[in-house]
């Protein structure tokens, strides 16, 4: 992703928001509710998986 990117996640496609431990992320979500919708927010990351990725 780029600065000034603009992502599309469709609806029932599961997905994460983070960053690796040595580099910045930042976003603003907007959602369009829809008719007999909701979020599901999945499973936390551990600080051990975090401090993995690359």
């Amino acid at each position: 992703m780029k600065p000034g990117d603009c992502i599309n996640i469709s609806v029932g496609v599961k997905h994460w928001h983070g960053a690796v431990p040595d580099a910045w992320f930042s976003h603003i979500a907007v959602e369009v509710p829809e008719k007999n919708s909701s979020n599901e927010w999945l499973e936390a990351v551990t600080d051990e998986q975090y401090c993995t990725l690359q």
